[in-house]
């Protein structure tokens, strides 16, 4: 390996997955210092081919603190921005069977969740990364396998089947509960690992703008709560998005799910339970969103250790993904990277000097190792405390 080679080597991170957490901590490595490559399997989330199938999965996030202290440490200019496109929800609205709703304040200060479509938040994310010169992102992308101590991966581009070996110094594994990285990891690691799917599922649906006299879109419930539809063993959720829509998200056990065969049995269901939601949603909207949008298990995952000496790091979902019932997976995900970011710069971590030795025998470095070592030990209680809640939530 040439000089030039080696120096490159030992400035660049590798961040696997363009997801939100995956973008933060590119834009946060990138103004450390570091040149930051990420590479995505998907194609990229701002084409509207991806912007459609987008649509059909994602559950709107109800940003809290934990993720806002951590956008506004990573880039606080960029965290302004997304604040124009959120919604502040006070409380929870609960809606009983007869159509009555009681309001549920979230603190008596005044304290407030806010809504954002997690779509909108990526793409925001995605052009901060794509804006600074030292981030190049790659997508259509697919990690294949990784050699932690040689510090290389085999990637695969998609868009023209060709496969190359790419060096890297630190790898972030941010690639959602099916990690690549995470499973690369139990190579090389003695990895606890616990994965666990609830027997529900979930389906997206969309409750339309209303109009006032003027013709005027106008939210047909109020914007300023998170309306939920509590039903024993399934719900119905809706956050408002700034189009005066809102994102409906039914959570229900499959068997359930699986009794809902044609038009009339899914119409008989939601006049049962959900009347009053009905008659928002619309009848023909409601079939059509549920031909349309795919249904989604739900998964916890619990792992330990989160990192490989001084080479890999897992964050988000592909270390602690979560079931969506306390709203924090990925608040707790942002929250991840601010966490690494402070151990970083408490260790001292910095772009480096080429290594003096290659591939086993590489000289460890010794400020990342203890970064890395001490993010696995402190954050681990965290992250499964918040798991443990979700599920019981």
């Amino acid at each position: 390996m040439s000089q030039h080679q080696q120096a490159d080597k030992a400035r660049t991170v590798i961040v696997v997955g363009a997801g939100p957490v995956g973008c933060l901590a590119a834009i946060c490595l990138a103004k450390m210092g570091w040149n930051v490559d990420i590479y995505e399997a998907r194609p990229d989330l701002r084409l509207p081919s991806s912007k459609a199938a987008a649509q059909q999965r994602s559950i709107n996030l109800a940003i809290s603190s934990r993720g806002i202290t951590a956008l506004h440490a990573i880039d606080p200019a960029a965290t302004a921005r997304f604040f124009q496109t959120v919604i502040p929800m006070c409380g929870r609205m609960i809606h009983d069977i007869r159509g009555n709703q009681q309001s549920q304040q979230y603190d008596k200060d005044g304290q407030c969740i806010n809504s954002i479509d997690r779509a909108l938040l990526n793409e925001g994310l995605l052009e901060e990364a794509s804006a600074i010169p030292n981030i190049r992102l790659f997508f259509n992308h697919k990690v294949l396998s990784i050699d932690f101590d040689n510090r290389t991966m085999v990637i695969r581009d998609t868009n023209s089947e060709t496969e190359f070996r790419k060096a890297f110094y630190l790898c972030i594994g941010a690639d959602g509960s099916y990690s690549i990285v995470r499973r690369q990891l139990m190579r090389v690691v003695r990895m606890n690992f616990q994965q666990e799917y609830i027997p529900h599922e979930y389906i997206e649906l969309k409750m339309p703008a209303g109009c006032d006299e003027h013709g005027q879109p106008v939210f047909l419930l109020d914007p300023n709560h998170l309306h939920i539809w509590p039903r024993h063993s399934f719900m119905l959720i809706a956050l408002p998005n700034k189009d005066k829509s809102f994102t409906c998200t039914l959570f229900a056990p499959t068997v359930e799910l699986d009794r809902l065969i044609g038009c009339e049995a899914i119409l008989s269901w939601f006049r049962t339970y959900f009347p009053d939601a009905l008659l928002l949603l619309g009848e023909d909207k409601l079939l059509n969103d549920f031909a349309k949008n795919t249904r989604s298990p739900l998964i916890s995952i619990k792992a330990k250790p989160y990192h490989y000496k001084d080479r890999c790091v897992i964050l988000g979902d592909s270390a602690h993904s979560m079931v969506p019932f306390y709203g924090q997976g990925l608040n707790c995900g942002l929250e991840d990277v601010r966490v690494l970011q402070a151990l970083l710069l408490q260790e001292g971590v910095a772009p480096c000097s080429p290594p003096t030795h290659l591939g086993e025998r590489e000289l460890t470095d010794t400020k990342l190792f203890n970064a890395l070592s001490k993010y696995t030990e402190t954050r681990h209680e965290d992250l499964v405390a918040i798991c443990e809640l979700a599920m019981d939530n």
